[in-house]
């Protein structure tokens, strides 16, 4: 990765956090729409029929599907209440459907960063709702100065509710000593590299060290026979764990973002392998928006051509 890429990405997940940034573009109705246009290449939508309705298309083709109401850091209550009431009404609307499938959250959507005990109270109300309709949680991994506290609300749920999964950054380095903690846990363990910007003494930079250190990690849990969800779209490791015969078991599956590397997963999903696509919807996608395109740069470059073709028509140039 050159210099000006690795700038970018820098960049990126600066303006992401920026609180000012967020609610000037959200209260642009220039920016607002043209942002959008480019965030609905990998949002489904801002309601939850939006992503129902691209979820039952995707199951319907033999895809699993994982759909989350994105937000995160959500500092008042009352918010978080309301993201905990949309999470129960989308569970509800699922098991109408008899969709058997995944919801992922943020802890600090649903009140960790109003206080780790509402957010373990909310996460056990969805959680035991979950449960009734046959759906999984998985609970997403945040900043590392959240970990401790979303790894303890985590096993306090799992005891008491076998359908709720957790994530693991593979390139914060305690992430070997916290699988060996999660493995006796009933969850499904999701494995992604990271996205969040960490200091170098607690986090290895994107490098060949960190694909051998996600090898290393989905290697423990396969080794120990517990259910994984290998959320990557880097091909290289992809054909390495295919080639370890990884994603022949039936408790291994690859989970990939809704509307990237989508050749990739329906090339795995020909061969028979589980394959499960990530459907986030909401207004909070200025946030995931700038993640996307910070993780893989050449995002970049659709967006921008998302939002030119979407002033080609508005303005009808030929």
């Amino acid at each position: 990765m050159t210099n000006p890429e690795i700038e970018v990405i820098q960049a990126l997940k600066s303006i992401a956090r920026n609180e000012k940034m967020k609610s000037y573009i959200q209260q642009s109705s220039e920016l607002y729409p043209l942002l959008l246009k480019a965030a609905k290449r990998f949002v489904t939508g801002e309601n939850s029929q939006e992503g129902i309705e691209v979820a039952k298309k995707l199951i319907s083709t033999g895809y699993f599907i994982s759909l989350e109401y994105i937000g995160e850091n959500i500092t008042d209550l009352e918010e978080c209440q309301k993201a905990k009431n949309e999470f129960l009404n989308l569970i509800e609307e699922m098991g109408s459907l008899s969709m058997k499938e995944t919801v992922s959250l943020d802890l600090s959507h649903i009140g960790l960063s109003v206080d780790p005990d509402t957010a373990y109270s909310h996460l056990l109300e969805i959680a035991k709702e979950a449960n009734l309709h046959g759906i999984s949680l998985m609970i997403s991994m945040e900043e590392s100065a959240k970990t401790n506290h979303i790894l303890d609300i985590y096993r306090k749920t799992a005891e008491q509710c076998p359908n709720v999964g957790i994530t693991i950054q593979a390139h914060l380095y305690r992430s070997d000593n916290d699988i060996q903690k999660l493995i006796d846990y009933p969850g499904k363990i999701r494995v992604v590299k990271g996205a969040y910007q960490e200091s170098a003494d607690i986090a290895i930079s994107r490098s060949k060290e960190l694909n051998d250190r996600y090898l290393k990690l989905i290697e423990q849990l396969i080794e120990a026979n517990h259910s994984v969800s290998i959320a990557t779209h880097d091909e290289i490791l992809i054909r390495e764990m295919e080639y370890r015969q990884y994603l022949n078991r039936p408790d291994v599956e690859i989970e990939m973002l809704y509307g990237i590397r989508s050749d990739l997963l329906s090339d795995l999903k020909s061969k028979g392998y589980n394959c499960k696509v990530y459907l986030p919807y909401g207004k909070e996608w200025y946030l995931y928006l700038c993640h996307r395109i910070a993780e893989y740069p050449e995002n970049l470059y659709r967006a921008v051509t998302d939002i030119i073709h979407s002033l080609e028509r508005s303005t009808h140039i030929e």
